[in-house]
């Protein structure tokens, strides 16, 4: 008896809880109210009548180099407007171009923020205006290419908008030395991380293609899909018959298959140059004459960024880092190779043989 008696208390007790929390909330269809933690206003609560949070971006893409800066536009606002500022949470988010899981990469509740993993202390909100949720990234990495989400929240209200990161650079084909379709996807990675690059994307790739890149051998791209750029379509490429394009085998087995690979460099912090010598060198003395000079031995994504970006022309074939003999020409001429611009390759040669060199020399920060 005394247990239900008990019972009935309690369950009395909580009627007349909810009765005064209903009496307390507003009666108005139109509004609605929920627990505001972020910005603790007294009671609690934060009632609109409706007003919408809206999120977007002036510019949906961006564009840098490597070691340079961007700038990916997020704003914010009320409908209508509100008469005092807000404290919102802001998240940055960034899913890669490659693919995989989308990670955090900042967050910030009004002054306080926190960036991680290889973003921290290289991304942080510009905060020029109320409303100004845009993300600057400075150092930009080779492979932070891909999609960028703004995420601002405030209580219940969740709002997001995209902006995409494009790097300017260059797609180079790239075979090792023992000879073509040699490498499977984790040996393609290695290979360009050794010639400071990466592995290229698809989108890359294409762009590559469109302005003018036509390689017949098959290459590794960054998603794990092997394909080639044809702009001449002729027999050994896909056949004569087909239009031009970017031909692809689709995905490959990372481990067992074997392909050349497409990497991507872009712009270098320093100095690429062909190294005046009286004498042509054999690759040791060209590694050596490269250290005595202050540098060292060029790497091939460091000549193709130099070609690229700061017009690197020279008609000296040159031993470059991965022991193979190349020259960069913009402007084409005589007994410089073929009509287009381009970096030239004498393949690997022997390391006794006597060629120029190209150098890199790093610029102090």
């Amino acid at each position: 008896m005394m247990v239900n008696y008990l019972n009935l208390l309690l369950m009395t007790g909580v009627h007349l809880l909810l009765a005064c929390l209903a009496q307390a909330a507003p009666r108005d269809p139109n509004h609605f109210f929920y627990e505001d933690f972020l910005n603790g206003n007294g009671n609690g609560q934060i009632h609109f009548n409706g007003v919408k949070l809206y999120v977007d971006s002036t510019q949906p893409s961006a564009f840098g180099v490597r070691g340079g800066n961007a700038t990916l536009t997020c704003r914010y606002w009320y409908e209508p407007e509100l008469g005092s500022p807000r404290r919102v949470r802001i998240k940055w988010s960034w899913l890669p171009a490659v693919g995989g899981h989308e990670t955090d990469i900042l967050v910030a509740i009004g002054s306080r923020n926190r960036s991680f993993g290889d973003f921290r202390g290289r991304v942080h909100l510009r905060q020029d205006f109320p409303g100004d949720a845009t993300l600057v990234m400075t150092e930009l990495q080779l492979n932070e290419t891909g999609r960028y989400r703004c995420e601002v929240v405030d209580g219940l209200e969740d709002k997001s908008t995209l902006v995409d990161l494009e790097l300017k650079g260059v797609v180079f084909p790239y075979q090792p030395p023992h000879g073509r379709y040699q490498l499977n996807f984790l040996g393609a990675q290695q290979a360009c991380e050794d010639q400071d690059s990466t592995l290229a994307t698809f989108e890359q790739l294409f762009q590559s293609w469109k302005e003018g890149l036509n390689w017949c051998n098959a290459g590794w791209l960054a998603d794990g899909t092997v394909q080639y750029p044809i702009t001449e379509p002729r027999e050994p490429c896909g056949g004569d018959g087909l239009a031009p394009g970017v031909r692809s085998y689709g995905r490959r087995h990372r481990h067992l298959h074997r392909y050349d690979v497409f990497c991507f460099s872009s712009s270098v912090r320093g100095k690429v140059y062909y190294l005046q010598q009286p004498l042509k060198l054999n690759l040791t003395e060209a590694q050596e004459a490269c250290q005595k000079d202050g540098a060292e031995i060029a790497k091939v994504g460091q000549l193709y960024a130099a070609w690229k970006f700061t017009g690197l022309d020279r008609c000296d074939a040159g031993w470059v880092a991965d022991e193979s003999v190349r020259y960069p020409i913009t402007r084409p001429r005589t007994n410089c190779g073929p009509s287009e611009p381009g970096v030239r390759s004498f393949g690997f040669q022997p390391p006794q043989h006597k060629h120029g060199v190209y150098c890199y020399k790093a610029i102090d920060e």
